[in-house]
């Protein structure tokens, strides 16, 4: 099975000693994959856990959901079971309720074959055809479904038989399988449920999954319990699951830290690290990327390749690290975790003062001293991070920077329009098409920074089309070089999706970026 391969803090003053590998409290093997956690026996039925995730549900309805840390992966993975997951180490894809999910064309097209005798809780088949349904219904854009970049890969699906899915693509992708694992695709929803409209479905939601719903309060608690007739028996483990959302991170640990929670979806690195002080046992997925200050190079200032090498040579990362993380987090180097078979010592940027304020001079001395304008998430961390930039960039002269704090509508629209200077993006590198391609190729709605460089676009491209890893290789070395050469915008640090989780939860299992497998989680008393 899927195991975290980090286990960032579980400390007792018992066992100091074993720090970096085990944990206190009687995590069990499982839960690290790391080795040396302290042995509990097999998983053992019964109880109920209490788990926070970070994003509040508008709606039951796969289509509504996310399968990210930041989102509700853990209620999606509860009420609908997962077609495949990802091994976190190699990348490479494992089924659940799918038995394989193939190309023989170069990615054109994919066969899907599903495990036969699978049944929705309403006692419906869930069948090829409930595939078809359900990805039929995610990639029409009149829906609004959070999958809908993913799933507009997609130009048509059709029946082969009640266990075989047969998916055509718009254009080769042979990753396609990877991208899909962060989006409601990996959830099937029964369609006849479905048929009887949002507001049925959300009091009734059917899925295939180890849970069922009991109740939901808007806004509150989703209770959950056992599906009796889970395919893949003696599982789950749990008798009940009880979900609540909560937004503040410090929250989120005083719930876990107390008891008052049992496990939950974590993305801070400062709450991270308190977790450690605190000794409360933490799991974190390893990943390359991350966060990155977007500078539109659609548009002046940053139509000028040099504005946007001044502003990411000026950006001190460490210190705006101790400001933003309490000096914590891990700062963006390179594109790849070290772990990855793509990973190459091309650095994302340098930190050069004298030669950024050089570049400042040059532009002011050109007519065009650089002014821009840094468009925030509401967020403290988010606002933080901009005015810690405007703070570093006030000691340069010939620049001048503004912060501006909007909400999220107003965000999205301004992005998806590049209507801006600067913004906080990201780009969270697991498998790299995707994560890549989206972000940074010029063809792509997701490319928030405008760049349309023909050698990345090429790279790209041959990325997505290689088979082997010795061409995708290749393909990413030319990418990692392109980006560093282009700089996008100044990455400063690396994402953190995690778990916090008290002594007496086991069994966890994450794939993709921190999505728990409720089905394996038990408790001891």
């Amino acid at each position: 099975m899927l195991r975290p391969k980090r286990v960032l803090a579980v400390i007792a003053v018992a066992c100091a000693s074993a720090l970096i590998l085990s944990s206190c409290g009687g995590s069990s093997v499982d839960n690290s994959g790391a080795g040396g956690a302290e042995e509990v026996g097999d998983p053992v039925a019964g109880g109920s856990l209490d788990l926070i995730q970070m994003g509040e549900p508008r709606s039951l309805d796969p289509a509504a959901l996310s399968n990210t840390y930041a989102h509700q992966p853990a209620l999606g993975n509860a009420l609908y079971g997962a077609l495949i997951v990802n091994d976190l180490e190699t990348q490479d894809i494992e089924y659940k309720m799918a038995t394989d999910f193939v190309t023989a064309d170069g990615g054109n097209t994919f066969t899907l074959t599903l495990r036969p005798d699978l049944t929705f809780t309403d006692s419906t088949p869930l069948d090829a055809a409930a595939v078809k349904y359900n990805w039929d219904r995610l990639r029409d854009p009149a829906l609004g479904s959070t999958a809908i970049r993913v799933a507009g890969q997609i130009a048509g699906v059709e029946v082969v038989d009640p266990t075989t899915v047969s998916i055509a693509l718009v254009s080769p992708n042979p990753h396609f399988p990877h991208s899909m694992l962060t989006t409601a695709l990996n959830w099937i929803a029964s369609p006849t449920a479905l048929e009887q409209g949002r507001q049925a479905f959300d009091d009734n939601p059917v899925g295939a999954g180890p849970f069922t719903l009991v109740d939901w309060v808007r806004q509150g608690a989703i209770e959950l319990e056992k599906n009796p007739n889970y395919w893949d028996a003696p599982k789950p483990y749990l008798d009940t699951l009880r979900i609540t959302t909560v937004a503040d991170t410090n929250q989120r640990f005083n719930a876990v830290s107390t008891g008052n929670a049992d496990l939950s979806s974590e993305a801070s690195w400062a709450t991270l690290d308190k977790a450690e002080q605190a000794g409360v046992a933490t799991e974190l997925v390893p990943t390359g990327g991350g966060q990155i200050m977007v500078m539109n190079s659609a548009l002046a200032p940053f139509d000028d390749v040099r504005a946007r090498q001044a502003v990411s040579m000026a950006l001190d990362r460490d210190a705006l690290n101790t400001v933003v993380y309490n000096g914590v987090g891990e700062v963006t180097e390179y594109l790849f975790a070290e772990s990855s078979p793509f990973f190459e010592e091309v650095p994302l940027w340098r930190y050069d003062t004298d030669a950024a304020q050089a570049l400042f001079d040059e532009l002011a001395a050109d007519g065009t001293p650089l002014s821009f304008t840094f468009l925030s998430y509401p967020t403290q961390e988010a606002k933080s991070a901009a005015e810690t930039l405007q703070a570093q960039l006030s000691a340069f002269d010939n620049v001048e920077v503004n912060v501006e704090v909007a909400d999220y509508p107003t965000l999205t629209a301004r992005a998806g329009g590049r209507d801006f200077d600067m913004i906080l993006s990201s780009a969270i590198v697991q498998d790299p098409d995707y994560a890549l391609w989206t972000a940074f190729h010029g063809d792509s709605p997701g490319n928030f920074s405008g760049l349309d460089d023909p050698a990345l676009n090429d790279a790209l491209g041959a990325g997505r089309l290689a088979e082997t890893v010795e061409e995708r290789t290749a393909a990413y070395s030319t990418v990692q070089e392109r980006l560093a050469e282009l700089v996008p915008g100044a990455w400063y640090i690396k994402a953190s999706p995690s778990v916090m989780y008290g002594e007496n939860v086991h069994g966890i299992d994450m794939y993709t970026l921190g999505s728990p497998l409720p089905e394996e989680l038990w408790i001891t008393e």
